[in-house]
Order: structure tokens, then C-alpha cells, then sequence
């Protein structure tokens, strides 16, 4: 997923790498499935990305990120 979701905006791993402030070795890394991704890293991407994480984490084919106001009324659950 991180790959399609990159290439469709045009970035290449350096670029991704140097906004999440780490090498691009370790981000090709996260890429491949070499690593697991830390949880920080994943909402840095779904923010950047305008997604969710599920979506981020193959759990939903739906790109588009969830609604605040879903969010908030999970919470009061």
C-alpha cells in the first residue's frame, strides 16, 4: 500500500523519508515489510496522506479518512 499511495502523488521514498525524519533505506524498509512500522509513524502517514490508517494497514479499501465527528462519538462510548 505505502508504495501505490506514495507513487500517486508523485514522491519518491527520499521525500517521504526526509518527512518522517528518517533515511531512506530505513523508509524502503517500512516499503518492502523488512520492519513493522511504529504506530507514530502510520498517523504521520495517514495525516500527510489525507487516509486512514486502516486504510494504511490494508483494513478497509476506503481511502477516505474517517469523519471527526465519527471519531468524537466513539469516544463518548
Amino acid at each position: 500500500m505505502l508504495p501505490l499511495i506514495r507513487e500517486d502523488k508523485d514522491l519518491t521514498q527520499k521525500e517521504i523519508a526526509k518527512l518522517l525524519k528518517m533515511d531512506q533505506s530505513n523508509y524502503s524498509k517500512y516499503e518492502l515489510g523488512k520492519i513493522n512500522i511504529l504506530l507514530d509513524i502510520i498517523i504521520k502517514l495517514a495525516d500527510f496522506y489525507e487516509t486512514s490508517t486502516n486504510y494504511l494497514l490494508y483494513r478497509t479499501d476506503n481511502r477516505k479518512p474517517y469523519s471527526k465527528s465519527i471519531v468524537k462519538e466513539n469516544e463518548k462510548h
